[in-house]
């Protein structure tokens, strides 16, 4: 005869007369050990009473909106005498396998509020089931996946490039900047010749340097399967498109693929963009993603676009021989910078480039046999001209479209991105998106945040993506770095700042280097003192710039900046300098008394 056992809420802290928001269960359930029960609330957070053993569900003696403590009667277990074991010592049930964490439950129930979805999905499996499954195994999305699985979850991982690690391991961030080194040895062994170094002209094998950087990027992607591996973290490659709120259809190697899940985190990143009319069947006109294949070193580069993407890809072309020409939109190169930033940039290429065009639109490209012929539009617009290739960076465009996102009932804007809150959930409660696809800055560091951060809330945590400020950064030489508020976007608002500038030509480190062109600018509050934002101009600014994120994130002032003892002879000191501009204290520049 089968026992029947009484549940009843466990310690709970100091808590009493906690609300329960939720039951998980009903009569007649088949429950396995540590399956929730009930979720209950208490000061903004939640949390789910799970069983303490396996059996069958026999009486409910709560209900929502009713008020527990510790000890109270939750429901009644049926435990059989003697339960034939699953292969994990669980009762095994006539009702369909559940994941971890899962139960029995309505296919959609109410998200707890302030939570994550209460319980688990309990629908049609799929060929694979999943506690959380992430869409995109890019930064944020492999984050998100080993996040979760940290916290006890069974993930599953779907990406449509053979290895992990998105558009920024594989054809992004990491193979830029392994080309950008390179550029950056070339034209340092360049600029020694007047210091009485002089090397021979390199010899450049672009198989090798193919190679190499091939090498890079498969040391990062090993990595990333290993570390999956070590979190049973399920990776499944091919092309993802919901199916419904709980399914995804996956395009595998080996036919299709249904995967069922519990949550979902949408990762599915951004796709280059494309200016309509333009001739991209012709071999000659290349992307970033082909440029970094590094097919060949054309005579004559046309760079469409002075952003971040253009200037980084101008900068290897150069430094390997190619002659290079930039044309922006705007009126300056990196728009989102501040002017007197990227000028020491501009300055420095307007030397090695053969032109830059700004306030230029390129209106029309025609294939010819000798090249592209490129006819122009704007008031400092040249004459046609012809080029043996064309490079396009105008930027990138979210792929919310392109997930059949839909079917999952998730909202998906006019452009492409799809909205979430703070706590990275879109409209429908238990799928979350991050990283590119839910918004500006299109960058891999926010993307790594806000998957922890989705990760987290699922795992029932009370955490929110609240950065302040997100910091940008172009590897060009000399890099631009900025972070906070810009200039521009203070007097915009009518703020009342100040602005310290320390010019590194008043840097012993960087005189020594041989590169003295930068600059580094702080922007405080004019009444509380405090840091506003900071941007830096100079050979590793990305580097540099991290100090200053941190200041505005602790709220920092110039005397904290200025009293914070930094190495000498370093680049970093040009902060503390900038400081001390602000706090009036500089001895390694003369400043006028206020």
């Amino acid at each position: 005869m089968a026992d029947i056992v009484e549940i009843k809420v466990p310690d709970i802290g100091d808590f009493k007369n906690i609300p329960v928001i939720e039951v998980l269960v009903k009569p007649g359930d088949a429950v396995r050990k540590e399956d929730p029960l009930i979720t209950l609330e208490s000061d903004k957070a939640t949390m789910d009473v799970p069983a303490p053993q396996a059996g069958v569900v026999k009486e409910i003696r709560v209900k929502t909106g009713d008020k527990v403590s510790e000890g109270s009667l939750i429901l009644t277990l049926e435990i059989p005498p003697t339960p034939p074991l699953s292969k994990g010592g669980d009762v095994a049930s006539p009702t369909p396998p559940l994941s971890k964490g899962g139960s029995a439950v309505p296919s959609s129930p109410p998200l707890a509020k302030g939570g994550s979805e209460a319980g688990g999905f309990a629908g049609p499996r799929g060929d694979i089931h999943a506690d959380v499954l992430v869409l995109g195994a890019g930064p944020g999305g492999y984050t998100a996946a080993f996040r979760a699985a940290d916290l006890g979850k069974n993930v599953v991982l779907v990406e449509r490039f053979p290895t992990l690690g998105g558009v920024c391991l594989n054809v992004g961030c990491i193979p830029s900047k392994a080309l950008l080194h390179i550029a950056k040895v070339l034209t340092e062994a360049e600029a020694v010749a007047h210091a009485g170094i002089e090397f021979g002209k390199p010899k450049i094998s672009l198989e090798k340097l193919r190679a190499w950087k091939a090498g890079v990027v498969g040391k990062l992607t090993r990595g990333l399967a290993g570390l999956a591996k070590q979190r049973k973290v399920q990776v499944v490659h091919g092309k993802g498109q919901f199916a419904s709120p709980h399914t995804l259809r996956v395009e595998t190697a080996e036919g299709a693929k249904s995967i069922s899940f519990d949550h979902c985190v949408i990762a599915a990143g951004s796709s280059i963009a494309r200016i309509p009319g333009f001739p991209y069947e012709d071999k000659r006109m290349i992307d970033s993603t082909s440029a970094l294949e590094l097919p060949g070193v054309p005579n004559r580069l046309l760079v469409i676009g002075g952003g971040i993407i253009g200037l980084e890809m101008a900068t290897v072309y150069d430094a390997l021989g190619a002659k290079i020409s930039v044309v922006e939109l705007m009126d300056s190169l990196i728009p989102g910078a501040d002017k007197d930033i990227v000028r020491p940039l501009a300055k420095r290429i307007e030397k090695r480039y053969e032109r830059i065009l700004l306030q230029t639109k390129v209106a029309k490209i025609e294939p010819q046999q000798d090249g592209l012929k490129v006819i122009y539009e704007g008031a400092n617009a040249p004459n046609p001209e012809i080029f043996d290739s064309i490079l396009m960076a105008v930027g990138r465009r979210p792929n919310g479209n392109l997930i059949n996102a839909q079917a999952a009932g998730v909202n998906v804007d006019e452009r492409g991105y799809i909205p979430v809150d703070r706590q990275l959930r879109t409209n429908v409660p238990h799928i979350h998106a991050i990283g590119d696809i839910c918004g500006e800055p299109m960058l891999a560091h926010k993307a790594t945040h806000e998957g922890k951060t989705a990760a987290e809330v699922i795992a029932g945590h009370k955490a929110f993506f609240d950065a302040r400020t997100i910091p940008a950064v172009a590897y060009t030489d000399p890099e631009v770095a900025w972070m906070g508020e810009t200039e521009t976007q203070l007097q915009a608002r009518g703020a009342a700042y100040e602005k310290a500038s320390f010019p590194w030509a008043a840097s012993g480190r960087a005189i020594s280097m041989d590169r003295d062109e930068g600059m580094t600018k702080l922007l405080f509050d004019k009444s509380t003192r405090r840091l506003l934002g900071a941007a830096i101009v100079g050979v590793n600014a990305g580097e540099l710039i991290s100090e200053t994120v941190l200041a505005y994130e602790m709220g920092a002032d110039a005397a904290d900046i200025g009293l914070t003892v930094h190495p000498h002879p370093t680049l970093s000191e040009t902060v503390f300098f900038a400081a001390e501009i602000a706090d009036g204290s500089i001895t390694d520049l003369f400043m006028p008394r206020k």
